[in-house]
């Protein structure tokens, strides 16, 4: 049986829409872009219709029975009622809780509920849908469908062992854009026309230069990057990170959430630039103007912010080599800093560890040189958050570090 009050499916949820309409607007309303705007015939003559509306978030990012399954003769809007009401609800919470966060706060029903939200959220659009249904070469909606609950924590293990900085924009600066598929990824190397991003591809989350982007609400983005990028972004960006098998447990520190970074107009801008690239068909902002990033972003796709425009401060990274877990009765479990266990291939690797050892730091020495002695992000350490600035003797310290430089380094930064 169906209720018609859940059979019009918001593929972006409309409380995540209400994030981002100013609390003084005097409509509670969003402008509302389409990408592709339809041409249509009336009156013997085509025309195409507007590309820009103003719309409340009920008129917004929404498809009808885009979840409804059809059994039989029957209709079922059980994945719209109980399935999303429930992720939604405790995402919504969730989203709120990172888009104030500040150290030293832990919770871990806040994280693990984003988590699913995010994942699911990546899935649940048409561009994730029409992937999904691409990668499992299915047409039929139902079996397309249960491939996404089944498959609704698929992202998690990448994210959880990812850096995490939450950047908040400054003063002056447009306010993050709303897409059709608002968890964005973004890869240098895989430019929009490329094959990685036609239609509805996305650049593989697994591959080592592959960032997440995700607005937290009109002054704020989390954005995540793989661990190892980090520890060595002079490699091939293409190429897949360690232990990319993702149906597996990982572990995640609150304290090495990066926060304090305020991103300049130009780096709003910038991001603004690839939420919408990255879009589908339709984009929506609390302010018009914010609907057009490209007409003031010059610099090549490899090379926004000069290559570093999503990159955590590597200055405020722990190098860590993996944990152990102890439990009651004496049973432990160990992991290394990619998700290995002891028994797998790959696991306390030696080699990649000290290749990695030496372009991270050589990677913080560049750092140093390009933004000076003040931090990007700043994580929690020592029962209180690192400093702001270093100091000069520490700052000399991590300008040396450049020259340890990989010799065939890829060109990057400035």
């Amino acid at each position: 049986m169906t209720t018609d009050a859940y059979r019009r499916n918001h593929y972006v949820p409309q409380w995540y829409q209400h994030r981002f309409i100013a609390p003084n607007a005097r409509e509670s309303k969003l402008w509302y872009f389409d990408l592709k705007p339809e041409t249509v015939i009336s009156g013997g003559r085509a025309h195409t219709r507007a590309s820009v509306l103003r719309w409340g978030p009920s008129r917004c990012f929404y498809q009808q029975d885009l979840y409804t399954a059809t059994l039989g003769a029957w209709d079922s809007t059980e994945i719209e009622q109980h399935f999303f009401g429930q992720i939604d609800r405790a995402g919504s919470d969730a989203v709120e809780y990172f888009n104030t966060f500040s150290h030293p706060s832990v919770d871990q029903d806040a994280f693990y509920a984003l988590l699913r939200y995010m994942s699911t959220q990546k899935l649940r659009t048409p561009k994730g849908l029409a992937f999904l249904g691409a990668q499992t070469k299915l047409s039929d909606q139902n079996r397309v469908l249960r491939y996404m609950l089944q498959l609704q924590n698929v992202f998690c293990a990448h994210w959880t062992e990812s850096v995490w900085s939450i950047a908040e924009s400054g003063d002056g600066a447009p306010g993050f854009l709303v897409t059709d598929h608002p968890v964005t990824v973004y890869n240098s190397s895989c430019f929009p026309d490329s094959q990685w991003c036609w239609n509805f591809q996305d650049p593989d989350i697994r591959m080592n230069g592959t960032h997440t982007l995700f607005p937290l609400s009109p002054r704020k983005v989390l954005i995540l990057t793989n661990l190892s990028w980090v520890r060595n972004p002079y490699g091939n960006p293409l190429q897949v990170r360690p232990n990319p098998n993702p149906f597996r447990g990982a572990m995640f520190d609150f304290r090495q959430i990066q926060t304090g970074r305020i991103l300049s107009v130009d780096e709003v801008l910038e991001i603004n630039f690839i939420l919408k690239k990255r879009a589908y068909r339709h984009v929506a902002a609390g302010e018009r103007d914010w609907l057009y990033p490209e007409q003031h972003v010059s610099a090549r796709w490899d090379r926004l912010g000069g290559g570093y425009l999503l990159m955590p401060d590597p200055r405020s990274v722990s190098f860590t080599t993996g944990i152990v877990i102890g439990y009651e009765g004496g049973r432990g479990e160990a992991f290394d800093e990619y998700g290995h266990r002891p028994e797998q291939e790959g696991y306390d690797d030696e080699a990649r560890r000290a290749d990695e050892s030496r372009s991270f730091y050589a990677f913080k020495g560049e750092f140093a040189r390009v933004f000076g002695p003040r931090r990007r992000g700043r994580t929690f350490a020592m029962m209180r958050l690192d400093d702001e600035q270093d100091s000069p003797e520490y700052h000399a310290y991590h300008l040396r570090l450049e020259s340890q430089k990989p010799r065939n380094a890829r060109r990057r930064g400035r």
